[in-house]
């Protein structure tokens, strides 16, 4: 990775990359492979923010003052000259500008060691044909706005450039390094293409800033990293962005502080290797939002689904939240995304340790190529296609809540063919799932509290799902082309509290192999929304109190109090008062409706009817979209449905 101080360190915590919990937890007998069998610590990018970079102040005393005076500019002190409207900066040192240059440039061309340090207090630059501000050599350019100004920097449409050249292409433009920072305002009109860009490094430590761009927003080649500040980005393009392709150490971006009001008309922060954010407040909107994604994707045509904005034929048609193609780090910050693509994308990992995130997305609330990994944070998916979806998803702390018209979690490895519609899979997942049957796809959950209402499948693993921990409410389907829980190997679970309600067609239940027993009840009509749901032991003891959202037509319920040898009855209707959390009812008081029916738990996993038929094979892999034709109802016992490939679903 890159970094400025020439070290990597973990930014006061190593965030662990877990695909399986190690120590106190128990492990499952599943053939997972030896890779996932890991630890790997992930190490956040350290910017290495210098005290020139965070400090904006200078020595006025020895400072060489420069007024601008409409078209003609005035120096006192060495280091700079002047010709008509064009400031010329050739020698290391501070520059304090003030005043109005209507048709005018200012140059910085100074030898490769120089550091130059540019104060605009209280400046107003046009330059109708280039770049206001355009460095084209020094050592470093450190861009201070002076406390209490108001500098504004303005292009126009055109630019008239050398033979040959494409740059400057920037109101504020810079072949080396550039730091902005001070507190006072920055307002930049770029209409011919991006804001603020950077060659190098850009950095940003403090001010106020407003960038109105033809294009990119903010854009530094080899990295852009923001410490504080506050931001109000307008982009057609990019809002930021860090576009270094050739050097796997280099491309990338670093939000550590400071607030964000950004609108693109492409991705809102993208990252040509790794997107992190360690703090700040960040509030993004791309491609007019989630309810302007378009009808074609919505009814799971996906043109260009899951591939980066490089790869796609229209670049517009990338208008992700935050996009890290190497991978995107969460580790702290409140984000809220509406994005007409995937909110979270990445064509690697991503890693969410802490941090609150509201997403509305118009594709998948988190999308990652490879794993998912969700430590800690708050993350609310409040509308999306598919909720979180990976190769693998672990989910170890945590609170996560999941709107999505398809699928809850989906775990996919893109192997299948297209479907009916025309969906794609995945093109950077790779098949060894169906190569060799390894279980390199999977759903772990070994902690968290997970609530989750899906169209699709609440949960579904094209692999296998494991459940070691931790609350999980599911709110499933209601068609009987998908199920609540979908796995295509197996699915154990040793821990935690899950209940899952919604259709039949397709319900599973976990594998005989869990060390934790779990019980699915199909009934044979419909449940409507808002039924409690109670389980009480031979005792009277309330072992699980639940009102589903949706109408719902199976249930499965596994919590360490279930018990073999024991009956249990099964309870719908009545009335509870207490405490809930989404339905899921703690200590609360109940009055019994209808009595649906007693069973007793004689193996780890029991299935069965609302008769107490039981069911001895149901559902399978599920994941369409819609209703399977045929499926008939249940009555009395559920059918068994032969097992059909997955979709990327």
């Amino acid at each position: 990775m890159h970094y400025r101080t020439g070290k990597l360190i973990p930014m006061l915590i190593a965030i662990l990359f877990i695909t399986l919990v190690i120590g106190c937890q128990t492990t499952s007998s599943a053939a997972i492979p030896s890779e996932t069998m890991t630890v790997n610590e992930v190490a956040i990018i350290d910017p290495g923010y210098s005290n020139r970079d965070l400090e904006g102040t200078w020595d006025a005393e020895t400072a060489t003052s420069i007024s601008l005076n409409g078209s003609s500019i005035a120096i006192s002190g060495a280091g700079a000259t002047a010709s008509g409207g064009q400031l010329t900066i050739s020698t290391a040192g501070v520059y304090v500008l003030s005043g109005t240059l209507d048709k005018g440039q200012i140059i910085v061309d100074a030898a490769d060691s120089d550091k130059v340090q540019i104060v605009l207090n209280g400046v107003s630059i046009t330059c109708p044909d280039s770049a206001p501000i355009y460095v084209k050599q020094a050592d470093k350019v450190f861009l201070t706005l002076g406390e209490g100004t108001k500098n504004t920097i303005t292009d126009g449409a055109t630019y008239i450039l050398a033979d040959g050249e494409e740059e400057p292409d920037a109101a504020i433009f810079s072949k080396e390094d550039l730091t902005i920072n001070g507190s006072g305002e920055l307002i930049v009109k770029a209409n011919y293409n991006n804001g603020i860009t950077s060659k190098d490094d850009l950095i940003i430590t403090g001010g106020d800033i407003i960038v109105n761009s033809a294009r990119d927003g903010l854009r530094g080649r080899d990295m852009v990293a923001i410490y504080g500040g506050a931001f109000v980005i307008n982009a057609a393009g990019d809002g930021i962005k860090s576009n270094n392709d050739k050097d796997t150490d280099k491309g990338w971006v670093s939000i550590d502080g400071g607030t964000f009001d950004i609108t693109a008309g492409n991705d809102g922060i993208q990252a040509e290797t790794i997107a992190q954010i360690t703090g700040g407040t960040i509030n993004i909107k791309t491609g007019g939002g989630s309810a302007e994604a378009s009808v074609a994707r919505q009814n799971d045509m996906r043109p260009g689904w899951g591939k980066d904005q490089a790869e796609q034929t229209d670049a517009s048609e990338s208008t992700k939240g935050i996009k890290g193609k190497t991978a995107v780090y969460v580790t702290g910050g409140n984000i809220n995304i509406d994005s007409k693509d995937d909110s979270l994308h990445s064509n690697g990992d991503i890693s969410i340790t802490a941090g609150t995130l509201t997403l509305s997305a118009g594709d998948d609330g988190i999308h990652a190529d490879a794993s998912v990994v969700v430590n800690g944070g708050t993350i609310d998916i409040t509308n999306s296609y598919e909720g979180v979806e990976g190769k693998t998803i672990v989910i170890n702390g945590g609170e996560i809540h999941v709107t999505a018209s398809d699928d809850g979690l989906n775990a996919a490895d893109g192997s299948a063919a297209p479907v009916f519609g025309g969906r794609p899979p995945e093109g950077n997942f790779d098949q060894r799932d169906a190569v060799d049957g390894r279980d390199s796809t999977f759903i772990r959950i070994t902690d968290g509290y997970i609530v989750i209402n899906a169209s699709g499948d609440g949960i579904d693993s094209n692999g296998s799902l494991y459940m070691d921990g931790g609350t999980v409410l599911v709110n499933g389907p209601t068609n009987n082309g998908n199920g609540p829980l979908d796995h295509d190997r197996m699915a154990e679970i040793t821990g935690g509290t899950l209940v899952a309600a919604g259709s039949s067609g397709m319900a599973q239940n976990f594998s005989d192999s869990s060390t934790q027993n779990s019980l699915l009840v199909a009934y044979s009509t419909v449940q409507k929304a808002g039924t409690p749901v109670s389980l009480m032991d031979e005792s009277g003891k309330t072992i699980l109190n639940f009102i589903p959202a949706k109408d719902y037509q199976s249930i499965v319920i596994s919590t360490p109090e279930l018990q073999q040898g024991k009956t249990y009855t099964l309870y719908s209707g009545g009335s509870l008062a207490g405490n809930s959390s989404d339905g899921l009812y703690i200590g609360a008081s109940y009055s019994p409706g209808t009595e649906i029916v007693k069973v007793t738990i004689s193996g780890t996993i029991t299935s069965i009817s609302d008769t107490g038929d039981q069911i001895t094979s149901m559902g399978g892999p599920g994941g369409m979209g819609g209703p399977r034709r045929g499926t008939p109802p249940v009555t009395g016992t559920v059918p068994v449905t032969t097992p059909r490939p997955h979709s990327r679903s």
